[in-house]
């Protein structure tokens, strides 16, 4: 039960949250080619991305990628706050009946891996998914998936079983590292704001305070870390395949770094935020107030 209200809460939160995540992906895309002499800036910030994306792509262009983004938080955060659920409700991770930050941020870094590995091959597909646009608004490689099934079947078909883990090199640190942030802060800021007594210890407005706060966090730790996971899932292959433009996880960081400055590994900051932010708090409140409901229940 912990696995499926996991799952469910992060689905409700993407629904609102992936017309974000579309933006969040093509901010991180552009100017990764001009080291082959194509500089591709059409998006100069959040709002502007929206209004490009909206009026060359449609309304349907926003929400491009939602089912293999259902599937994901579904599958990843399910494993991830299931597990962590699990390691909580066993008292791993309090020392003396206090939420111990050391213990609390290891158990998150150790479900975040676990999601990672299980989604990856759905979130390489997504983000092929939302980074395909128009001719004019096109930035990175353009893959031509026909949706979620079409696009697991043709990365099998060509590059075998360990194809649809591709770039799962950076997916692991990206979600251990965002994983042991928000599920840290998250037990830290809920029991901060019970010993404060703003709210009723049971209130959901508990659940939603310690999400704001989380989702800070999150953002600032993860940001680096799409980006680099983003630029390795959406690159063009060889016949092998192997990336054209990166060999792993270093080099992706290093050229970034080196080509584009710090403000590169930040690329879409304000997207990830307006992403993040909501997808965080709401994603860890509906988990806190549905695992609240099954207590109840049972």
């Amino acid at each position: 039960m912990d696995f499926v209200l996991s799952g469910v809460a992060a689905c409700g939160a993407c629904v609102f949250t992936n017309p974000l995540e579309v933006v969040k992906t093509r901010m991180q895309l552009q100017g990764e080619l001009r080291s082959r002499g194509t500089y591709q800036v059409y998006y100069r910030n959040v709002f502007h991305a929206f209004y490009t994306i909206g009026k060359v792509d449609g309304l349907a262009g926003l929400q491009k990628g939602l089912v293999p983004g259902l599937v994901y938080q579904f599958l990843m955060n399910g494993v991830r706050l299931g597990s962590f659920a699990i390691i909580e409700s066993a008292g791993y991770i309090h020392t003396d009946g206090r939420v111990s930050a050391v213990k609390t941020t290891v158990a998150g870094a150790v479900a975040g891996v676990a999601g990672a590995v299980m989604g990856s091959p759905v979130y390489l597909v997504k983000t092929h998914l939302q980074s395909q646009a128009a001719s004019t608004i096109a930035v990175g490689h353009q893959y031509q998936h026909q949706g979620m099934i079409h696009g697991l079947a043709a990365i099998y078909r060509e590059h075998g079983i360990l194809g649809l883990w591709r770039g799962s090199s950076a997916a692991v640190p990206r979600v251990s590292v965002g994983s042991s942030a928000q599920l840290c802060t998250f037990s830290s800021s809920k029991e901060l704001v019970n010993d404060l007594q703003v709210f009723p210890k049971d209130s959901w407005l508990v659940a939603l305070s310690a999400g704001m706060m989380s989702s800070v966090v999150v953002v600032l730790a993860m940001t680096p870390f799409d980006v680099i996971s983003t630029r390795l899932y959406n690159q063009p292959v060889d016949a092998t395949g192997k990336g054209q433009l990166y060999k792993g996880f270093a080099e992706c960081f290093s050229k970034t770094l080196r080509r584009e400055g710090v403000t590169g590994l930040y690329k879409g900051l304000g997207a990830s935020y307006f992403r993040l932010g909501p997808h965080t708090i709401l994603s860890l409140f509906f988990w806190d107030e549905l695992r609240k409901m099954s207590r109840q229940f049972r």
